[in-house]
Parts: C-alpha cells; sequence; structure tokens
C-alpha cells in the first residue's frame, strides 16, 4: 500500500469517525471507526471527553478496557483519556470476508464504577489485488455454434465493498465475449460467452487474458490466462433437473448426512455421456470445508459440524461434466439454508472492580455489571436471568446489560460474606442454562455501639482498703470488627459528696479493670455510685453505659461510745443508793452505742472490777447494774464499780466506764422501784379512756353517715337493698368486700388501749348490713362497734381468731391481732417494755434482730435530742427518770445521731442539737452526795 492511498483513506476515515462519534453519543453509547493497519498509537477518539469526565478526574475515574479479547488491540491513556491503537489491526484476519467488521468493548470507570458499551469499526483499505487460483486456465471446447457458455474462475480479493473485485475485463478478441452476473452475496462471476463459430481447421487455440480490478482508489487487478482448445464435436451437455435447487437443514446434524441427491442426463451415449459431479470453481471455501458430493452418485452430504452460530446460509455451485471429448458440463447451484437448534447456553460475563461492599450501603448500589449472551437466534437466544432468592440483591435491567444491585440493607455482623449464584437461561426448548458464582464480602461500618455484658455491677470491698485494689472488672463487647470494636473504657464524670468520682476509683482503659483511688470509710458512706463508659475507636465513635455499685463492707474500727455515765477528764461519775434498797434494785444504767453496724455494733456490758463483786452485778445486755442481795449496816459508804463495754467484732474492741455508789442512810426523793413502775404510773394520762371516747365519736359519725346513705338508697328506689348502692361504684365495693373494720386490743407492755384496723374478711357474711358510700366521698373512715371495754379479753398466743360472724354473735370477742409488724417484748429497749431475764437468748442472734434493735435505739436517741419521750419522767430523760430516779438524765448526752447507720433503711437522723443548746432542764449531778447537799 502507497503512501498516497494510506493519506486518502486516513481523510476519509476521520471524516466518518466524527460522524460515527456524534451518533454514539446521541444514542448514548460509543462508537469509533479505525482503518486497518493503523500504527500503533494512532488516537481512534478521546474517551474521557466523550463520557464527560473532567480531564482532572481521569485518574480518580480510572479508565479502563475490559477484559474480552479485542481490547489487546487498544489502550487508554491515562493522562487524557484518549482511545489509542495498542498494537496491529488486520481487518481480513479478524472479520474475513464480512462487510461489516465491529469489535464490541467495554469500558470500566471507577468511583463510581461505571461501565460503558464502546463499538470499534475496523475500516478496510485496499491493501489486497485480486488474484486468481490458477494463473493459466485451459478450457477444451469443440466447434460449437455461437451462444454456448463457458463459466470463468472467479478471482479472489480480500479486502471488501468498494475495495472488492469491482469489474471483469476481458482482452478483445472476435470469438469471444465477458458476460458478468451478480451473485446474491454481491459476488462478481464471469461467464465466457461464444460470439462465433470456431473452427478447429482454421485455429486449434485461441489465448485470452482475463482480468479482475477492484475498486480502490488508485484500482489494483489481477490477470489470469485462458486458453482455449477447440475439439472435434461433443454436441450434448450434461443437464440437471433443475437449475437451482433449494435445501433447509437443521444445525449439528450427523455427519456424512445426505441434503440432497442429484440427477443430470445427457443424450450423448458412450464416453460422451457418462456424467461425473463436482463442485464447481466458484464455491466458496467455507462451504467446501462443510459439504462433499460423489462424483458418482451427485450426493451431497456433511463432511464436517453445520453451526449455524457460523453461518446459516451456503450456495453449492456444483458441475456435471461428461467425459466426452471434449467434455462438456452442466452446471446448478444449490441453496442450503441452516435453521438453528438450542445447542449454545448462554454465557455470562460479570464485570466489577471490588468484591466489598459496606455494610450501609444504600438500597440500589450497583455491584457490577452483567453482560448475557447466546449465540443461538429467536427464542433460542432470548435469555432470562435470575439471581439466588433469599440474598439482598437483585438484577436491574439496563442497555444492553444488567446491573447486580441492593434490594435490602446489609448487615456484616448478621452476615460477613454473599454467595450470589446468577443463572442465565434461554426460552429454547429444551431451555439451556449456565449459571455463575459470585462472592461478595460485606466490609464493616461502626454502626454498632458496645454493650456491657452486664446491666449493672456490684463490687464490695471492705473499708479502709489500700488504695490501688481492685474493685471489680467491666466487660463490653462491639460485634464490629477492626478499629470499630477496639474499645476503650473511662469513668463518666462526676462528683460524690462535692468531690470529683476520679479522686475516688480510676479504670483501665485496656481491661476495664476498676481500682480504688482511696482508703474508704463506711461510716463516712456505705455505698457509690459510678458511670463506667465504653467507647469504640470507629467514626463516628458510639459509646455505651452502666452503672457500678460499690458496696463498702463494715469493719470493727470504732471502739463503743458511753453515752451515760460521762466521764469528763478525771471526774467519775457517781451514783447514790439509800442502804434500805433491797436485791433487785437499780443503781444505774451504763448506756452506749457504736458507731459500726451489725456484729460490730452488737455490744456486751461486763462488770470487770467491783470493791464488793458479791453485791452488784450488771445485765450484759440492758447494761443495768442491780444489786444481788440488800445492803448490810456493815457495808462501806462507797463502792467504785469499773464496767467494760465490748462489741462483739473482730477482733473485738473495748471502752471502759467507771461509776463510784455511795451508799446513803435516806435519800432526799426515792426513786420509785421497778415494781412499782410497772404498777403505778400515776403521771401517765389515762390513755384508754381517750380512746374509748375517740372510739365513740367515730361510731357516732358512722351512724349518722349510714343513716344518710340508707335514705339515699331508698329515695333511688333500689330493689335489692342496701347491698346494691355500689352498683355504680366498682372501686368502694371492691374496697369494703377485701376489708372490714375490725377491733383490736393493744395489751403489750403496762399500756393497754384499743385500735381500729380495716382487715380482710375471714368468712362471707356481713356483721352490719349497711350501705357504704365510696372511699373517696369519707376519707380516713373507719367503722368501729363501741364495746365495754373492761370486759374485752386478749387473746391467748394459742387460740385461734374468731370468723366475723362470731365476732358479730359475741362482743366480748375481738379478731386476733396480726403481730408480723410489731415487736416481742423482749425486743423493747429500755423501760418501755418489760425487763428482759438473763438467760440466754435475750439479746438479738441474727442480724435483722440487731438492725430493729438499732432503730429503736435511733429512736431513744431521738427522745433524748428533742425531749419529747412520751413515757413519763422529765424532758431529755428517754423514759427512765420515772423507773431510775432523778439523777439519770440525758440533758448533756451528745448528739450521735448522725454516727448512727441502719442497714437496709433510708432514715436519715436529724441533729436536734440545735433544740438542745440553750434549753437544758437542769444540771447534770455529778454525784449523789452532791445533790443531797
Amino acid at each position: 500500500m502507497d503512501n498516497q492511498s494510506f493519506v486518502k483513506a486516513w481523510k476519509w476515515q476521520v471524516a466518518f469517525s466524527l460522524l460515527l462519534c456524534s451518533w454514539g453519543w446521541v444514542s448514548g453509547q460509543l462508537r469509533y471507526s479505525i482503518a486497518e493497519e493503523s500504527h500503533p498509537g494512532t488516537v481512534v477518539g478521546n474517551v474521557a471527553q466523550d463520557l464527560g469526565v473532567n480531564v482532572a478526574d481521569i485518574r480518580r475515574r480510572r479508565l479502563s478496557l475490559g477484559s474480552e479479547g479485542s481490547s489487546r488491540f487498544f489502550s487508554i491513556e491515562q493522562k487524557n483519556g484518549a482511545l489509542v491503537v495498542y498494537e496491529r489491526i488486520d481487518r481480513e484476519s479478524l472479520c474475513g470476508s464480512s462487510l461489516s467488521c465491529l469489535l464490541h468493548l467495554e469500558v470500566v470507570a471507577e468511583n463510581p464504577l461505571e461501565l460503558h458499551s464502546l463499538e470499534i469499526e475496523i475500516l478496510d483499505i485496499n491493501d489486497n489485488s485480486p488474484t486468481f487460483t490458477n494463473l493459466n486456465k485451459i478450457i477444451n471446447i469443440t466447434e460449437a455454434i455461437p451462444g454456448v457458455r463457458f463459466q470463468l474462475e472467479t478471482a479472489k480479493d480480500l479486502d471488501v465493498g468498494k475495495n472488492g473485485i469491482s469489474q471483469y475485463i476481458l482482452n478483445p478478441n472476435p470469438y469471444f465475449t465477458l458476460l458478468v452476473k451478480h451473485r446474491k452475496d454481491g459476488t462478481l462471476i464471469a461467464e465466457l460467452v461464444l460470439e462465433k463459430s470456431l473452427d478447429r481447421e482454421e485455429k486449434a487455440e485461441h489465448k485470452l487474458i482475463l482480468t479482475a480490478v477492484d475498486g480502490g482508489d488508485p484500482p489494483k487487478s489481477g490477470s489470469t490466462q485462458i486458453t482455449i482448445k477447440v475439439f472435434d464435436i461433443n454436441d450434448n451437455a450434461p443437464v440437471f433437473d433443475q437449475s437451482s435447487y433449494k435445501v433447509s437443514v437443521l444445525e449439528n446434524i450427523p455427519l456424512n448426512t445426505v441434503i440432497i441427491r442429484l440427477n443430470a442426463t445427457d443424450l450423448d451415449e458412450g464416453p460422451n455421456g457418462e456424467i461425473s459431479y463436482s463442485f464447481d470453481h466458484n464455491i466458496l471455501d467455507s462451504a467446501k470445508n462443510i459439504f462433499k458430493i460423489n462424483s458418482f452418485t451427485g450426493e451431497i452430504v456433511t463432511k464436517a459440524v453445520v453451526d449455524f452460530e457460523e453461518s446459516d446460509f451456503y450456495e453449492l455451485y456444483v458441475k456435471a461434466t461428461d467425459k466426452g471429448s471434449p467434455t462438456l458440463e452442466g452446471h446448478c447451484v444449490i441453496q442450503v439454508e441452516v435453521k438453528d437448534v438450542n445447542d449454545n447456553t448462554p454465557e455470562i460475563i460479570f464485570t466489577s472492580k471490588t468484591n466489598e461492599v459496606p455494610e450501609n450501603a444504600p438500597i440500589g448500589t450497583v455491584v457490577g455489571f452483567i453482560t448475557v449472551r447466546d449465540k443461538d437466534s429467536g427464542k433460542n437466544g432470548e435469555i432470562r436471568l435470575e439471581v439466588s432468592t433469599g440474598l439482598p440483591f437483585r438484577i436491574q435491567p439496563m442497555s444492553q446489560r444488567y446491573a447486580l444491585v441492593t434490594s435490602g440493607h446489609l448487615d456484616r455482623e448478621k452476615l460477613s460474606q454473599y454467595t450470589i449464584r446468577l443463572t442465565a437461561s434461554d426460552l429454547g426448548s429444551p431451555s439451556l442454562s449456565s449459571h455463575i458464582t459470585i462472592s461478595l464480602n460485606i466490609s464493616d461500618v461502626n454502626d454498632n455501639p458496645p454493650a456491657f455484658l452486664h446491666h449493672v455491677y456490684n463490687a464490695f470491698i471492705a473499708e479502709n482498703n489500700e488504695a490501688g485494689r481492685l474493685l471489680c472488672t467491666v466487660s463490653a463487647v462491639d460485634p464490629d470488627e477492626g478499629a470499630n470494636a477496639n474499645l476503650i473504657y473511662s469513668i463518666a464524670e462526676s462528683h460524690i459528696h462535692g468531690s470529683p468520682v476520679s479522686s475516688f476509683v480510676y479504670i483501665n482503659s485496656e481491661t476495664g479493670n476498676i481500682y480504688a483511688q482511696r482508703s474508704f470509710d463506711y461510716e463516712q458512706f456505705q455505698v457509690l455510685q459510678i458511670t463506667a463508659r465504653v467507647e469504640d475507636s470507629g467514626s463516628p465513635k458510639l459509646s455505651s453505659n452502666v452503672s457500678v455499685f460499690i458496696f463498702i463492707l463494715d469493719t470493727n474500727d470504732n471502739s463503743p461510745t458511753i453515752l451515760y455515765p460521762e466521764n469528763i477528764g478525771e471526774t467519775i461519775a457517781e451514783e447514790t443508793i439509800p442502804r434500805s434498797a433491797g436485791a433487785g434494785y437499780l443503781v444505774s444504767k451504763v448506756s452506749a452505742v457504736d458507731v459500726d453496724s451489725g456484729h460490730n455494733a452488737w455490744l456486751l456490758y461486763s462488770l470487770v472490777q467491783s470493791t464488793s463483786p458479791a453485791l452488784f452485778h450488771i445485765s450484759e445486755n440492758t447494761g443495768e447494774v442491780r444489786t444481788l442481795r440488800g445492803l448490810h449496816e456493815t457495808e462501806n459508804t462507797e463502792h467504785r464499780l469499773v464496767i467494760v463495754v465490748r462489741d462483739h467484732g473482730e477482733p473485738s474492741m473495748t471502752t471502759t466506764a467507771t461509776i463510784i455508789v455511795n451508799i446513803l442512810d435516806s435519800v432526799a426523793q426515792e426513786s420509785p422501784r421497778s415494781q412499782d413502775f410497772l404498777t403505778n404510773a400515776k403521771s401517765t394520762p389515762d390513755l384508754t379512756l381517750y380512746l374509748i371516747v375517740s372510739l365513740v365519736a367515730i361510731t357516732a359519725v358512722f351512724l349518722v353517715t349510714f343513716t344518710i346513705l340508707l335514705v339515699r338508697c331508698l329515695r333511688n328506689k333500689y330493689d335489692s337493698g342496701c347491698g346494691f348502692c355500689f352498683t355504680d361504684k366498682s372501686l368502694s365495693t371492691s374496697y369494703m368486700d377485701q376489708y372490714k373494720p375490725t377491733l383490736y386490743l393493744n395489751s403489750d407492755g403496762t399500756l393497754k388501749y384499743m385500735e381500729v384496723r380495716m382487715a380482710p374478711p375471714e368468712a362471707p357474711g356481713s356483721c352490719y348490713p349497711a350501705c357504704f358510700p365510696p372511699v373517696t366521698d369519707v376519707p380516713g373512715f373507719t367503722l368501729s362497734k363501741t364495746e365495754n371495754v373492761p370486759q374485752l379479753t386478749e387473746p391467748t398466743a394459742g387460740s385461734n381468731p374468731l370468723s366475723n360472724s362470731d365476732w358479730c354473735n359475741d362482743p366480748n370477742q375481738q379478731a386476733q391481732p396480726n403481730g408480723e409488724w410489731r415487736f416481742s417484748q423482749a425486743q423493747r429497749p429500755g423501760p418501755s417494755g418489760a425487763q428482759p431475764a438473763e438467760e440466754a437468748g435475750v439479746w438479738p442472734n441474727n442480724q435483722f434482730e440487731t438492725e430493729r434493735l438499732q432503730a429503736m435505739i435511733l429512736a431513744s436517741a431521738n427522745e433524748a435530742a428533742e425531749g419529747t419521750s412520751g413515757l413519763g419522767g422529765g424532758t431529755g430523760t428517754m423514759g427512765l427518770s420515772a423507773r431510775y430516779g432523778p439523777q439519770f438524765t440525758l440533758q448533756h448526752v451528745p448528739d450521735y445521731r448522725q454516727n448512727v447507720y441502719i442497714p437496709g433503711s433510708t432514715l436519715t437522723p436529724t441533729n436536734a442539737g440545735g433544740k438542745r443548746d440553750g434549753k437544758g432542764g437542769g444540771n447534770k449531778k455529778k454525784s449523789g452526795k452532791k445533790d443531797k447537799k
């Protein structure tokens, strides 16, 4: 190919490329054209510009070609997005004699992932000259009459279109002319026509030159020499039944299958009438590779696989030749139409630049592109594409392809990898299918906050602990992975008693171990509540909180504190008793408390030193000092008692108190005896009388209310009587059905009184059939029955409570009191209850009883601090002065309530010290002698 023809072809190619590029952009795809044999580096077109990609984004979008075989001829330059020729392109080797030569490519753009179709048409240039197979063709003919035709060999040109063969030229001669025909596919067929009778005697041989010329610019040509030899006459040529035959066959028919049997006849006899069949030289090589003909029988059979996808139509040129001299030929053409069968499975091509999808990808995110192909045609080439069911993915049709997109929300914590099966099935019968498997990983995002293993954490530590001691460990888990699951522990900022929480505890940010920053004091606080926080390292960071309760356990680190007698400096408390005091006389009472709790606060009193050990005795539980016998005239007038108060902790802690007991012949104001205190409490108001008067008043109010309600019922004309007054008052009916007013006698201690309580009935029936109003109408209303109090008898411990009807019938009986909430006599401290005996079991023997005892001590302390004791005696005597004498006062007892803690109680003692200040009811006596003076 000379340079001039190449330049002209290149100019035409550029103009045609611009036209095709413009058409491709409008139609939604890219299409370029390039002439074959273009040098490597030749620019085909600018893909980036045609796709609308900015020059600055070309490197980021990473334009590239798909992995198909045709992509090896081209490449995309990353600096400007131009599509250039990468290696030599020979159109004839790619597309053969096809008029159209299109290469289908895929352009892949990343960030985001896009797939575009690209068609490149390879333009033919006139780089091949026509050629003849035989450069010297010999034709033997007889002295035939004019008009006889002889088919000539067809020249071949690898170029197509206008560069193919456009004409045949025969050199001028008086005997022969050239007739050119057009075949169905556009191929020219040259025939030699006899125009003048031949005379062998005149000229036995004629030489002709046949030239084939193509339509290129400039045109190229090829020639062959035809030698005509004139023989004696064989005047009958073989004749076929038809000049043209049409045959239809299915592709993939078995080899050696007969598709047609030809029959030709010759009127001559002998060798001139013997016929042999063969393919004419005009038949294409592709047809000769598929079919063969039997030269004797005229049967055409298959010798290779007939494939519809390679060619759906063949033209077979057959000649029948006799054996005369010269030989004569008869010609016919067989048009073979190949019918498609469903013999090709669909082909699936999945294109994606990544195999990971973030779990927070929105619905509709493109995962990759799918291209399906089927070489069959018609229904056999129509494809149905399906994706595995039960997966959050679906197929979305696009132009000339499909897209695999998400159809649901992804969660890596549930499933981190999906195996997607794509199945392509054609619509042929039977249907053929193929499938591919895609493994898709789900990348993690920080969408799960860390979670603690427990909803709350409890830690227990004894007080006076060492700083840096491990309290507990909080643990959390995060279902995310990588940095999103890297957990960091911390303590939420807060204050405890005005101090930052960091001054109490600290936490290891990696392990979650919580350590003490200081030594804790149970008496200062018993429970610390902190908030532990865990945070991951994702973006954005997610966190969770959990409450941690640190319970401080009490240890025996406080000695008992003696409230009475109070020893100030070197002054020793003194008590005075008359010489006439008998056995059991109360000399004094030692009162002490311990700010510890539980067993550490249980106190035990003991007399460790006495000048007369046989004369005095102290109760180890109550601290009361009493005489063991009567006093003699010879007794010393002064006795020194050393009392030790010991708690039950481990190890036990003690406190010592010293009392000087003075014995006098007479006392100015003798303290009443304990027996008289129980029976002759003249100063106590007659509470029983007041209670009876109150019950009578309440009963009167009840009767008036009952009468008013009864009148209302009668006015409303209720047929069922009083029982139906609550027809519309379901709440009142339910309450009155469940609870009935009951009269109880409280006989605990020396003070007896009556009380009315609402209690559930013990048997069906009604003592007083009446119409009760709703509870909200008469708030605080109670029902009682006036009884003769002196006739009431207290039920014994072994008796069973009477039923409701028995109580109504017997006015002298009452319901059994419910004692679950009431302390026993042995558990009441001080003189308010009966004095416990000295036998074992009186002192509380479990933690529950100890805590109740602490509550009673606290109540007594409040009375002492506020001066509101109601059990007789003077102000601030804790109810003891009436029994132990006026010398037993607590006017100057320190307010220790702030140091008392009752486990399990929310009670906070109030400081009543302000009430006592400046309100003393008298001076504390140091000794009986000073008082007497």
